[in-house]
């Protein structure tokens, strides 16, 4: 028994090793609590899409591999990919950004059923023009595989370069990041007094004060696991500091075979999350064959 152990301990490191820069991880991310400006670094996936004529903020994405990342489809609606480009590791939206790269765009892939008039399949991916390199401040988000699940409570993270209040004409210089519980389905119909697709994910605090607003479109939710995991993509809120309405998440665990079909080769991590707590969902991620015969080997027992 003693062995086995000491193989799986030597087994994790070693995939640690292999990849170091695997989904979801963010070694500068501290303890987040309430609306605030985030620690530099903290949300690594973090993506700012701008427009190319004058540089100003359209919506937020999240970086899934080195050459993809993963928005709402309403971003694009009069983006075209010359005329967006893309920053990340992005702090401020004005001032030095140490660490920022900076990317055009290859494609624009938007959900072939998406519904602009009820944010069915609000849910688009963008391929860079070239690949990025990883580090502590530019990193993916893993993705909640299907058959994922929620509860409502479950704590959550949104973040984007978001206006505090709901009509305000500017936008804060740096990265913002406020932590909501999920809404359960029932109580989001009765805010909203209709129906709400099962692609659609709700969060925000039943007292109001905290969610998304004017600027976080396209923006990930997160929970933290064992892993960061992306369970929904920012689409809708209807006041940012509303008592009764919580925020509209495209549910991103529904579109695991969508996103697999399109980018197709070195997949984003997927995780499947049930409540409160998540665990991998193999192949979280590629490495070589070596290693995926040791996975199959030691699954059995770590």
């Amino acid at each position: 028994v003693y062995f086995i152990l000491l193989l799986c301990n030597l087994f994790h490191f070693t995939l640690n090793i292999a990849n170091p820069f695997m989904c979801g991880r963010a070694p500068l991310n501290p303890k987040i609590v309430g609306r605030q400006n985030a620690v530099e670094g903290s949300w690594p996936w973090q993506a700012s899409i701008n427009y190319v004529p004058n540089g100003g903020l359209v919506c937020g994405g999240s970086v899934i591999n080195k050459d993809w990342f993963l928005s709402a489809a309403q971003c694009f609606q009069e983006l075209t990919a010359s005329t967006t480009i893309i920053y990340l590791g992005h702090q401020w939206q004005i001032g030095i950004n140490p660490h920022v790269i900076s990317r055009t765009v290859a494609q624009i892939i938007i959900h072939p059923k998406y519904n602009p008039d009820n944010f069915d399949n609000d849910i688009a991916l963008v391929q860079l023009s070239s690949s990025v390199t990883f580090n502590d401040y530019i990193r993916p988000v893993c993705l909640a595989t299907a058959g994922s699940t929620f509860a409502a409570a479950t704590e959550s993270w949104i973040t984007g370069w978001v206006k505090l209040n709901f009509g305000d004409t500017t936008i804060p210089n740096s990265l913002q990041e406020v932590n909501i519980p999920v809404v359960s389905q029932s109580d989001c119909e009765h805010a909203y007094e209709r129906l709400i697709p099962d692609n659609i994910l709700c969060a925000g605090p039943a007292e109001g004060g905290k969610g998304s607003c004017q600027g976080d479109g396209g923006g990930p939710l997160v929970i933290n696991g064992s892993q960061w995991i992306q369970s929904g993509i920012s689409i809708f809120s209807v006041n940012c500091t509303a008592p009764k309405y919580p925020g509209g998440y495209t549910r991103v665990s529904h579109y695991q075979d969508w996103i697999s079909s399109q980018i197709k080769s070195d997949l984003p991590g997927f995780i499947k999350s049930s409540g409160f707590r998540s665990s991998p969902s193999l192949p979280l991620f590629s490495l070589s064959l070596t290693f995926s015969i040791f996975s199959l080997i030691f699954s059995l027992f770590c």
